[in-house]
């Protein structure tokens, strides 16, 4: 099955060649598991699911703004939390 492209695929500048980390082997035999990437590091995931326009929007307007689209994300949280009365926490 093919994947769709990405928006990543259209940035101007190459990416470094770096090469693919070595899997790390849980101690029980269980299935190799990827380190973790240290941007990731202390973080957590949050997903949703949105309509196609509001994907698009959303990476169109990242990419004017040369900035990534966890950082608009982050924005728009901080934004909600303001707007609720709480303290925005950063990104």
């Amino acid at each position: 099955m093919s994947r769709k492209p990405s928006f990543a695929n259209l940035r101007t500048q190459a990416a470094p060649a770096v090469a693919p980390p070595t899997p790390v082997i849980a101690g029980d035999g269980a299935a190799p598991v990827a380190p973790r990437p240290q941007s990731r590091e202390g973080r957590k995931q949050i997903a949703g699911f949105f309509t196609p326009e509001m994907s698009l929007s959303m990476h169109m307007l990242a990419r004017r703004q040369g900035r990534s689209l966890q950082a608009l994300m982050a924005e728009a949280f901080n934004d909600v939390l303001r707007k609720h009365g709480e303290s925005p926490v950063g990104d």
